[in-house]
């Protein structure tokens, strides 16, 4: 399992999310709003938009996507943070 990054930027963050079919829907201040929707029910994330996300406001982030992708939060990291480790 890759490592999550430590200096992920929200930008950054908000591309990779982007992959796996999250979209910037609003921008309000600092902080970014990316929404999913999986059968009719749509899933809001809100991230930070600074250059470097804390540890932990990642960790809490992922975690949200992963239980409403019902899938393991170990598998989300390795889905997002593989092209990371490539390039």
């Amino acid at each position: 399992m890759p490592k999550i990054p430590r200096d992920l930027s929200g930008r950054d963050l908000a591309h990779l999310l982007g992959e796996i079919g999250y979209e910037i829907t609003r921008q309000t201040g600092s902080h970014l709003r990316l929404t999913k929707t999986i059968k009719d029910q749509p899933h809001h994330i809100t991230i930070p938009d600074h250059d470097s996300l804390k540890i932990g406001t990642l960790n809490q982030i992922i975690k949200d996507i992963a239980q409403h992708l019902n899938i393991e939060k170990k598998s989300l990291v390795t889905e997002l943070f593989k092209q990371k480790k490539e390039s």
